[in-house]
Parts: structure tokens; sequence; C-alpha cells
């Protein structure tokens, strides 16, 4: 389906994706305009932005949107199957119903942003700010999130499983039971995760991550071979 115009101007709807992308000083931008049924699929969306605009049924699969913005947007059964995100920002964004199977995620930003009911494997995620992002319930397993910022995120009741999360940051994430079982934690920032409140089995973690889940669980961790009280950490 040939590319359509869309003027960077208010409207209720708008039909076809925006044309090809001018050089950065004419950055389109779309705000509070709604898509419905549309095909765009393979468009490339490079740095383009869009604020506060809706998405339902339109059929995104391999869409390239390196550089793009999107604010404040809704993605209700939406399809962006084997898309290809570089360095686009997703910020505060809502995605319910859609299928992102086989995405690629590299260096994105998705600050706030919340998934529900969302096809949410396979993935090829590297690097970026996920921080207070929502994946609570979300099936996970086996995925490399590697080094990914997840700091305040909800992964409350999500499937982890196999899942590495090597270097990753946690600080402050919800994990209330969501499965660990043989998910790689070593190397992970920990602070203020209650690991204990999680289903763990072969999970692996480092010594700071073992220091945590014995203080959750109330035990005295003495790290002074010479039993010296100075070197000691005490649960709560």
């Amino acid at each position: 389906m040939p590319a359509v115009s869309v003027p960077a101007v208010s409207v209720p709807e708008v039909s076809g994706p925006p044309s090809s992308v001018p050089p950065m000083t004419e950055r389109p931008k779309h705000v509070e305009q709604t898509w419905r049924g549309e095909d765009w699929y393979a468009t490339d969306l490079a740095d383009t932005r869009f604020v506060r605009c809706t998405f339902v049924d339109v059929d995104l699969s391999e869409v390239t949107t390196r550089g793009a913005v999107f604010e404040h947007c809704t993605f209700t059964g939406c399809r962006l199957n084997s898309s290809v995100h570089r360095a686009t920002a997703f910020v505060a964004c809502s995605l319910r119903g859609c299928s992102l199977f086989d995405a690629t995620f590299e260096g994105c930003k998705l600050a706030g942003t919340a998934f529900e009911r969302c096809t949410t494997r396979p993935w090829r995620v590297l690097g970026g700010q996920w921080r207070g992002v929502s994946l609570r319930g979300a099936d996970l397993a086996r995925l490399d999130l590697s080094g990914l910022d997840l700091a305040d995120a909800d992964l409350a009741l999500a499937d982890l499983q196999g899942a590495v999360l090597r270097g990753a940051v946690l600080t402050g994430a919800d994990l209330r039971e969501a499965d660990l079982r043989g998910t790689d934690l070593r190397g992970a920032l920990l602070d203020g995760v209650d690991l204990a409140a999680a289903r763990l089995g072969r999970t692996l973690i480092d010594l700071g991550g073992a220091v945590l889940l014995a203080e959750a669980s109330g035990a005295v961790v003495d790290l002074d071979p010479d039993g010296g009280a100075g070197a000691s950490h005490r649960g709560a």
C-alpha cells in the first residue's frame, strides 16, 4: 500500500501512514490523531514524533522506527511483528492486546510504558532504559535482557524462567510472584527487590543477591571470616 501523506495537525482520524521522513529540521509531528485498521506494513517511521495518538488494529509489522518518539500513545490490537526499533522512545504509552512477535528493541527508552495481554516473545533486546515499565504477568521466559535498565519496573507475576538478566538494573522493581526459576541474575542490581516474594529454583545469583535474599528471610549475614560484627548485615 503506497504511503499517504498525513498533515501534522490535530484531526479526529486520518488515513494511511506518514509519508517518507524529511530532514531533521522538518521532523514530522503528529498530535492527538487516530488511525484504525490501517496497513503500515514495513513503513519507515524514522525520526517521526507522535504525541497522544491512538492506533487501533493497525498493521505495523516490520516497521522501523529509528529515532522515533511516541509520547502518551495508545496501541490496541496492533501487530508489530518483526518490527525494529532503534534509539526509539515509547514514553508513558499503553499497548493492549498487541502482537510483538520477533520485535527488536535496541537502545530504546520505554519509560512508564505498560504492556497488557501482549505477545512479548521472542524479543531481541539490546540495552536501553525501561524504567517504570509495566510487564505484569508477561511471558518473558528465556529472553536475554542483559544490562537492561528495569528500575522500578512492574514484573509481578511475570514468567522469567530461564531469562538472562545479567548486569540488569532491577533497583526497586516489583518481582512479587514472578517466576525466576533458572533465571540468571548475576551482576544485577537488586536494591529494594524482595526476592523472597518471587518463585525461585536454580536461580543464579551472585554474592550480593545471596545477601539480599538471606536478609529478606531475616538472616544475619556475616561477611567477616573472623566473625567480627563490623562486617555483618542484619535483615529487618
